[in-house]
Formats: structure tokens, C-alpha cells, sequence
């Protein structure tokens, strides 16, 4: 097992003017067939509703829809720094296909998804090949003013320059050179254009108060419960493990009181048995207390608990840290028990040989990934370990991103909203 620790400067996005093409063209060629798809199926399947095939199949394309833009969520986020919260209510898991449709059917995060798709693939199709054609387009003027121009057309025309000779061919070459001056500065800031019109669609607009308000109920309603299972189990631990030994440690010492004149030899034997008992019930307790608030987390922050923790596991396991800082006391208590309960899960489900840790600083967030190569398929959902996570993290306004395709690998990122001393 090992542990591998980088302390750097921070992460520096892919924001040049190549990057910036290429994500832009990557990002048209998915997203047009996509947002096609999903608003096609979205139609047709909402318009079967009264003939009943819609009750059925409606769940299931409104799930992709928002698996669709809440892929799109993330990468506004890695790409562009611009944050787009979900605010989807929630399903029961026992909901009847008619709850579950006219449940979603009645979320107004989903009509802002139907309404964003339209856009999507139309201005959101433009604003991210922009990037691309703003980049390669200068090629061209280029290409003409060293020759290619012979082979073209009479008068052709390369922006507002119509070529007809060599002196034309190289005003279009300067003209180039003019576009891809402002590419340079452009490009990117192209394409974070198109993640401020994904924003301001997708977005909850002027439902976000009531969407906060209805998240700070649900997250207030969740620490409460999670706070009094806590106390169960503390009260249980104490009730099985500790109290009982300390119980059992009090009748020796009477039984040794008894026998400390009668019977010197036995009373030694009980004596030993006593010590012994103290010294179990001091290791319960103190595993206790780790449980509570692990003492490495108090003394030397989440970065170094996170690597204690990485120590204890049976998997090689790589930790890379970059924290200028410390956050606050419960941001981190909250993080290393989300990232506990991560690794917890990946060694005894995922058939893992190794786990890779990442803790990073950025934007005002605390980011934390894990990411193990094994078999895959982990999710969020009803009786999942990491629902407690994602509960967890939601008292802290965090969020929880699980990437796991059949096979591996399995991606677990957790982000909160912190500021570090």
C-alpha cells in the first residue's frame, strides 16, 4: 500500500485557445443528436399519455432527460466554471408508474429541461462550434493566400475578401491572421458563453427561493434524522461494548474484594482479569471517540486523516492532496466520513485491487474524488450506502456525482461550498 501526496498550486483548467475548439466541437457533435433525441422521445411519449403508453414510457425518457442535462450540468462545471444546481423533486421509490409520471410531470425542473432542449440544439448547437470554427477558419485564409486560390472558384470569397488574383489571395491571408488574433482572445470565452446560456435555461430562475427553501427543509430533515442515529448508535456501542466490560470489571473487583484474604491466588487471577478488561474497554472507547471525531482530523486537518485512512485499508491506495488550507471543523467532519463510507463501500463491493484519492481546493469548493478500477455499477438509490453520503454532504449544500458504467471504473466526486483558513 501506498500513499502518494502532491502539494501544488492548484489546478489549471484546459482554457486555451485549442482546448477550447476541441471541447466546443466535441461538445456540438454529442449534444445536437442528443438534445434531438430527448426532446423528440419527450414529445411523442407525453402526447401517448392518454392512451395510456405514456404513463409508461414517460418515467423512463424524463429520466434520461435528466440524465442528459445533468451530464451537461457537470461539464459546465469542469469546462466553465459555471454552476447549474439541479432541484429536482424527489420520486418515491415505491411510486406506481402514474405517481412517478405526474410526479415529474408536475416538477417545474422538468419543463425548464423540455424548454432547454430546443435551445440546446439550436443557439446551443452555434455557441459551442464557434469556438471550433473560429479556430479553423484562418487555416483557410491561410491555405489560399499560399496557392490554394488557383484552384478555387472565379471570385471566390473568404469573409468580405474576394479573390481573384495572388494580392487578393494574401488580403484574405492577413484577414486570417486578423481572426485568428481574435481567436486568441475569443475562443474560450466563446465557449463559456454557451455554458451562461445553458444557465440561464436550465437553471431554476425565479423559483430558486422556493427550491432553496424546499432543499434546506429536506437537508435540516435529514441532519436531524442522521444526527439521532448517531446517538442510537453511540448509545448502542456504549450499552454493548464499553459499559458492559466496565460492568463486568466492577463485579471482579467486588469478587476480588472478597477474596483478597481467602484466597491471595485467585484474587491475583481476577486482578489480571480485571486489567485486562480496562484495557479492552479503553481500546472500545477510543475507537468510539475515533468514530466521533477522529483525533488525526482535530490535530492535522482532513488531508492527513484522509491518508490515516487510506493506511487502514487492504487495497493499495494513492492519495493526492492539495489543500492550502484548512475548512472549517464540521465541512471536514463531514467530508471524511463521506469519503470513510466511499471507501468502505469500494472495498467490500467493488473487487477493487487499487483506489485512487483526490483532494482539491478550488473556486470556493472542497472536491473530493474517489476512484477505484473495479467491476462497476454502483449507484444512488434506496438501501445504497451512498445515499447516506449524498445526505450527508446535502446538510452542507454539497452534491454527489457518481460515474460507474458496468465493468468499471467507478468515479465518486464530492464537492461542498467552503473557504479554507
Amino acid at each position: 500500500m501506498t500513499t502518494d501526496t502532491k502539494n501544488g498550486q492548484g489546478r489549471t483548467g484546459g482554457r486555451g485557445i485549442a482546448p477550447a475548439a476541441i471541447r466546443g466541437l466535441a461538445l456540438a457533435l454529442v449534444a445536437l443528436p442528443g438534445a434531438v433525441l430527448c426532446f423528440v422521445l419527450s414529445v411523442v411519449s407525453i402526447a401517448l399519455i392518454p392512451i395510456g403508453v405514456g404513463i409508461v414510457t414517460t418515467p423512463y425518457v424524463l429520466k434520461g432527460v435528466r440524465t442528459f442535462a445533468n451530464w451537461r450540468r457537470v461539464l459546465a462545471a469542469e469546462w466553465g466554471g459555471v454552476r447549474i444546481p439541479p432541484s429536482y423533486r424527489p420520486i418515491p421509490e415505491d411510486a406506481n408508474p402514474w405517481g412517478r409520471t405526474f410526479g415529474m410531470l408536475g416538477d417545474p425542473a422538468t419543463w425548464r429541461d423540455l424548454r432547454w432542449l430546443p435551445v440546446d440544439m439550436t443557439a446551443g448547437f452555434v455557441t459551442a462550434l464557434l469556438p471550433f470554427v473560429l479556430l479553423v477558419y484562418p487555416l483557410e485564409g491561410f491555405a489560399l493566400a499560399v496557392g490554394l486560390w488557383r484552384v478555387m472558384p472565379d471570385g471566390y470569397w473568404y469573409g468580405f475578401v474576394r479573390i481573384t488574383d495572388q494580392a487578393s489571395a494574401l488580403g484574405a491571408g492577413v484577414l486570417a491572421l486578423a481572426l485568428l488574433f481574435l481567436a486568441h482572445f475569443f475562443t474560450p470565452r466563446l465557449l463559456h458563453v454557451h455554458f451562461l446560456l445553458t444557465r440561464a435555461v436550465l437553471g431554476s430562475g425565479r423559483g430558486e427561493l422556493t427550491e432553496r427553501v424546499r432543499v434546506l427543509t429536506e437537508t435540516r430533515r435529514d441532519a436531524v434524522d442522521a444526527s439521532a442515529a448517531e446517538l442510537r448508535r453511540i448509545e448502542r456501542d456504549l450499552h454493548d461494548g464499553a459499559q458492559a466490560r466496565l460492568v463486568a470489571m466492577g463485579m471482579d473487583l467486588g469478587t476480588i474484594e472478597a477474596l483478597v484474604e481467602k484466597d491471595p491466588a485467585k484474587a491475583r487471577e481476577l486482578l489480571a482479569h480485571a486489567r485486562q478488561s480496562s484495557a479492552e474497554a479503553l481500546t472500545e472507547l477510543r475507537e468510539l471517540v475515533r468514530g466521533i471525531h477522529p483525533p488525526v482530523l482535530a490535530e492535522r486537518g482532513l488531508g492527513d486523516a484522509v491518508r490515516a485512512l487510506a493506511l487502514r485499508l487492504p487495497v493499495a491506495t494513492e492519495v493526492n492532496v492539495e489543500l492550502p488550507g484548512r475548512a472549517e471543523a464540521p465541512v471536514e467532519s463531514a467530508a471524511y466520513f463521506a469519503v470513510s463510507e466511499v471507501l468502505t463501500n469500494a472495498v467490500k463491493h467493488s473487487g477493487a485491487d487499487r483506489i485512487w484519492i483526490d483532494l482539491h481546493h478550488a473556486d470556493g469548493h472542497l472536491r473530493v474524488t474517489v476512484t477505484d478500477n473495479g467491476r462497476g455499477g454502483a449507484v444512488v438509490g434506496a438501501g445504497s450506502g451512498l445515499t447516506g453520503v449524498e445526505r450527508r454532504l446535502g446538510t452542507f449544500d454539497g452534491v454527489l456525482a457518481v460515474s460507474s458504467p458496468a465493468g468499471g471504473p467507478t468515479m465518486v466526486t464530492m464537492e461542498m461550498p467552503c473557504a479554507l483558513s
